[in-house]
């Protein structure tokens, strides 16, 4: 995720599919001979082919009911056993263009217009001025249910079972974790919250909500009144994400059982002198993935007060009304249709991304397996085989506690018919690149539990179909047809301190020497252009060289324009041929922009040697410098310790300034990488470091807001805090043809919410965010790397649908995964090489 608001974080709708697709294809064998496709190899004709997709976990889920899944082990168990309403597939693999296809749902339309009336008998939030007499979109959604949807063992689905399936999931008696999806947000059900918390008691946040710019109100006294943290909870004042949510990264899971089992039924955990040091130690924990502490002292004996007052609560003393479904806004018009009345108004697309999923879970095994006996009602039902029923393409046929899990065809989806062999087969209802496809066609799919090290060699020899490849394993199978990376948002970059005084102090105290040169743009411009970034990557766990601060993966319009690249757009591309220097036209080398563009590589040697130069003269004659002496500058590398890769990386980054340093008045340049440091991204800007090494991402739909984080402080930790005060600094950009002036707060904010540009064009937006990264980047206070990536190995067995990673669709979806071979004849392969694959 991506580092977040430093203090009112705001929720991002993201889109939870699966990417793993393959496509038939031929491969060769270790002796460069090809084999023919389509896994007839070693079968009769007459043979049933069976096509099992075999991987691994670290470990398995333990609870997949759609209402209280908690962490991603649960919710991939849950993606096998289950259908969104909607899905995501490719329409054309050439072009990038993805398509809706309707899944248990045969429409999903905005009918607003024609249902004013629950508008308000659902109490919906209408924006200032607006009436539900004059509101005509964004509230109310009809769903037309799939009328052959049936549950594993037969029974058909229908309105009803949706109807129920909600008002469990939202039962106040219940308290379900992932009810949170419902009562807030984007797509919060109108009604919801408050039927959920119908004579429930009521807790407040400790810190009052308050807006950018506010000043907190830190006045609660915690020593007079109880108080309490949630882990679940995601309305803290702190942040928009919960305690669980960061499980999944930063968070000791240990820590988090440990806090969870004084938890009182509405999940709230009264801190005590006892578990105080505890929690102290989790939110610790949680602030580290936004690059923050709540201690203000290395040794840890003191904390931020205020913002520990952000994470608690405190009860009221008072109890929610008692409030009946019918006032809940997700109800029944037939058989097969039902309507969603959104709390607030949604654009059509985001919510289609919110039916990616459903809530529905089957009546009988839930019921059956509730337990009355406590303060409130709970339910075993998705925590076993037995307390199973899929309704998805998949059901479960096995599963041994924490050591393997079978998945096989679940007959009764809607999707498949039985040929005469017994065979299920399923072909796409509508068409990728012109043509219907066949789908799932995995037979089978077995997970067993095993360490990344133990999958290795299971790969290897052939007893798995993928295996996550990390660190020197990514050098040994670099140039290996079967490596896939797919891009992640985040740049790796350097952020830089470059104040003189602070630069002097570390001069002093921490190690480096000369580090001032740092303060002198041309010399960390010099450092740009000195990095050969395509060397670089290659210490790197697959990264790809960067030379901006946001890559292809963010899209302006990518609902309406599936090819909105802001990458691509005309002004991001001359952006970066304005701070690389690059010209194009019809007198130039390069006739085009994107001919330009496509020729940077941030890289040229000859520039940075003589702006080393200029850079030594400029510190020389500033009595900053004196000429000859050497550098070294100490690197705030990693949370973690410094792996051998990042030891040549870091070697690599000192070989290419080095270059750039010879004969230009400066000595030699030594870079040490520290690791294991607990705040990296305050310790620079704080002057215990010139220079970090780390990463931005996220919000891959909306560029226009990404300056925040380097730019407004009132929302974000700022890395370069100590290089500049951008609620000070202005930037003269070009907007609609005239020179307008802001601070870089200031235009930071423009095109967000009801910034003075935000209902503008795109043209105007890409105009303003493109020269926003420009005139940053040109400030040389954060320098661009790398952008990361996901790496894994696939098997000879399987292969893409598109070898052309998409962001919407991934490769294609395991939805068209093909095989190269069926089992019987990768069995019969493997055998012939004695298990010994060659992937390299």
């Amino acid at each position: 995720m991506s580092k977040t608001l430093k203090r009112v974080l705001c929720a991002v709708l993201t889109l939870c599919m699966l990417v793993s697709v393959f496509a038939l294809a031929s491969c060769k064998k270790d002796d460069g001979t090809e084999t023919p496709t389509g896994g007839d190899q070693g079968n009769t004709p007459a043979a049933k082919k069976e096509y099992t997709y075999k991987t691994y976990s670290t470990a398995l889920g333990t609870n997949w009911n759609p209402h209280t899944w908690e962490n991603s082990a649960d919710d991939s168990i849950l993606s096998y056993l289950s259908v969104g309403f909607v899905d995501m597939s490719i329409k054309n693999s050439e072009t990038g263009e993805y398509q809706w296809v309707y899944e248990m749902a045969t429409s999903v339309k905005d009918v607003t217009e024609a249902n004013q009336g629950d508008l308000t008998k659902y109490n919906v939030t209408l924006p200032e001025g607006a009436t539900a007499d004059t509101t005509k979109a964004g509230y109310v959604y009809e769903i037309k249910l799939n009328p052959n949807a049936k549950w594993e063992d037969g029974t058909p689905i229908n309105a009803d079972s949706y109807i129920y399936s909600m008002q469990q999931l939202l039962n106040p008696k219940m308290r379900n974790y992932r009810a949170n999806l419902y009562i807030a947000g984007e797509s919060a059900l109108a009604g919801a919250a408050a039927y959920y918390n119908s004579e429930a008691p009521i807790y407040a946040t400790v810190v009052p909500a308050y807006g950018s710019g506010e000043t907190p109100d830190y006045s609660f006294d915690t020593s007079a009144k109880k108080v309490y943290i949630h882990l679940t909870a995601e309305n803290m004042t702190v942040a928009s994400y919960s305690f669980q949510f960061m499980l999944d990264y930063y968070l000791d899971e240990t820590l988090y059982k440990k806090l969870n089992e004084k938890a009182n039924a509405y999940g709230y955990i009264e801190v005590t002198e006892e578990n105080k040091a505890d929690i102290i130690t989790a939110i610790d924990q949680y602030l580290k993935a936004f690059g923050m502490s709540i201690y203000t002292d290395e040794a840890k004996t003191t904390i931020d007060e205020g913002l520990y007052k952000e994470f608690l609560f405190y009860f009221t003393e008072t109890y929610g009304e008692k409030v009946d479904y019918s006032t809940v806004g997700c109800y029944k018009v037939d058989d097969y249709t039902i309507r969603y009345v959104n709390q607030t108004a949604i654009d059509e697309n985001y919510f289609l991304v919110s039916c990616t999923s459903t809530w529905l879970v089957h009546e009988g095994l839930y019921e059956a397996n509730k337990d009355t006996s406590g303060e409130l009602v709970t339910t075993k039902y998705g925590t076993s085989k037995e307390t199973t029923m899929s309704y998805g393409v998949y059901k479960i046929e096995s599963l041994q506690d924490a050591k393997q899990l079978v998945f096989v065809q679940n007959e009764n989806w809607y999707g498949f018919t039985k040929k005469e062999d017994g065979t299920l087969y399923s072909e796409t209802p509508f068409l990728v690149d012109g043509e219907k496809r066949q789908q799932y066609m995995t037979t089978k799919v077995v997970i067993d539990v095993m360490t990344n090290e133990a999958a290795k060699l299971a790969f290897l020899k052939g007893e798995l179909d993928d295996w996550s490849a990390e660190g020197d394993d990514l050098v040994t199978y670099a140039t290996s047809d079967r490596l896939y990376k797919v891009d992640e948002t985040y740049t790796m970059s350097f952020f830089l301190n470059t104040d003189l005084d602070a630069l002097k102090g570390m001069d002093t105290n921490e190690g480096n020497v000369n580090s001032v040169v740092m303060s002198n743009i041309n010399f960390r411009k010099a450092m740009s252009l000195a990095i050969n970034r395509a060397e670089f990557v290659t210490a790197t766990s697959g990264y790809k060289p960067a030379y901006s601060l946001m890559n292809s993966l963010y899209f302006y319009d990518v609902y309406n324009d599936p090819t909105s690249s802001y990458r691509n757009s005309d002004e991001a591309m001359q952006a970066i041929c304005n701070l690389y220097g690059v010209k194009w036209g019809e007198n130039e080398i390069y006739k085009t922009l994107k001919e330009a563009y496509d020729s940077i590589n941030g890289y040229n040697l000859t520039e940075a040697k003589a702006l080393m130069k200029t850079a030594c003269e400029e510190l020389v004659q500033a009595g900053i410098y004196t000429k000859g002496q050497d550098i070294k500058i100490k690197i705030g590398w990693s949370a973690g310790p410094v792996s051998s890769a990042d030891q040549r990386a870091v070697q690599i980054l000192q070989n290419n300034i080095n270059a750039a340093l010879a004969d230009s008045g400066f000595g030699t340049l030594t870079f040490e990488a520290i690791g294991n440091i607990e705040k990296r991204y305050e310790d620079v800007p704080n002057g215990k470091y010139a220079i970090g090494y780390g990463a931005w991402g996220g919000a891959a739909f909306y560029p226009f807001r990404n300056f925040q984080v380097y730019m407004d402080p009132d929302q974000y930790s700022i890395h370069e805090a100590a290089c500049w005060d951008p609620t000070v600094h202005t930037f003269t950009l070009t907007v609609k043809g005239e020179e307008v002036t802001k601070t870089a707060q200031e235009w930071s904010n423009v095109l967000i919410g009801t910034g003075e540009y935000a209902n503008e064009d795109f043209d105007v937006k890409l105009s303003i965010t493109a020269q926003l990264e420009e005139a940053f980047l040109k400030l040389y206070y954060r320098i661009p790397l790398a952008g990361s990536t996901i790496c894994s190995m696939l098997s000879y067995k399987v292969n893409y649908y598109t070898e052309d990673y998409n962001i919407m669709y991934g490769f294609g979806g395991s939805r068209l995964m093909t095989y190269t071979y069926d089992d019987a004849a990768w069995n019969a392969y493997v055998a012939s090489v004695d298990g010994n694959l060659n992937y390299e």
